[in-house]
């Protein structure tokens, strides 16, 4: 095992252990090469691992922000793994649309009417309503459905979603050159996110869930990736 893998294997005991915990911070680099017995390089490139993982926030100099202090936000480091992955073709995107159809599917049927979440998507809608630029279209989409899988209340499935959705931005928006009509799409896109967003307010989940696949199967469908088609050059 190189030396920093060993420096990684302390601090996720520590955390196992709870002796280290959310909003804690490691001790300084030196601190920790002597404690373990190892350089400060190893130190330094275990921490850096860890803040590409976003386990944590290594900040600079003196104040408040200094030292490096444990965070939780793997969406951001699940996301950069995923679009990379995509990124080398060994992870198709009709194969990452379709465990997005899963998740979304399941977050759907089991999403709270009583969630904040909710009210946050139906203002997401209004404002997709009045916007007739493409991309940001796209980008109220993706805050959208990331909202409906917050209201099911699993901050696992959460943080998924927002990987599989960073990891296919991209890819929708590259997509939309291959529809015949933009803007009669992007009409059904909103009428289909209303009809979802009534049948979680009207507490039908098996509605809900069904809606959310053939609302995102039909967009990729219309854009020609087909749920068979991984052939990178027609992504």
């Amino acid at each position: 095992m190189r030396t920093h893998q060993l420096v990684l294997q302390w601090i996720e005991n520590q955390l196992s252990s709870g002796e280290l915990a959310l909003g804690g911070r490691l001790a300084a680099e030196r601190t920790l090469a002597e404690q373990l017995q190892v350089s400060r390089t190893s130190v330094r490139e275990a921490i850096r691992v860890l803040e590409a993982m976003g386990v944590v926030r290594a900040g600079v100099g003196s104040g408040p922000e200094a030292g490096t202090v444990v965070i939780a936000d793997p969406t951001a480091a699940l996301g950069s793994a995923l679009r990379l992955h995509v990124a080398t073709t060994h992870l198709p995107v009709a194969d990452i649309v379709q465990t997005r159809v899963l998740l979304e599917s399941w977050a759907a049927a089991r999403a709270r009417t009583d969630s904040p979440a909710l009210a946050e998507a139906a203002g997401l809608l209004d404002k997709m309503d009045a916007c007739p630029d493409t991309d940001e279209f796209l980008a109220l989409d993706v805050r959208f459905h990331l909202a409906l899988a917050e209201a099911a209340g699993n901050a696992v499935v959460s943080a998924m979603m927002g990987s599989l959705r960073e990891a296919i931005q991209s890819y929708a928006g590259k997509l939309t050159a291959n529809l015949p009509d933009w803007d009669a799409t992007a009409a059904r896109l909103r009428a289909e996110h209303r009809e979802i967003l009534a049948a979680i307010n009207n507490h039908d989940g098996g509605k809900a869930a069904g809606l959310v696949a053939a609302h995102i199967e039909g967009y990729y469908k219309e854009a020609g990736l087909g749920p068979k088609d991984s052939d990178p050059a027609r992504q």
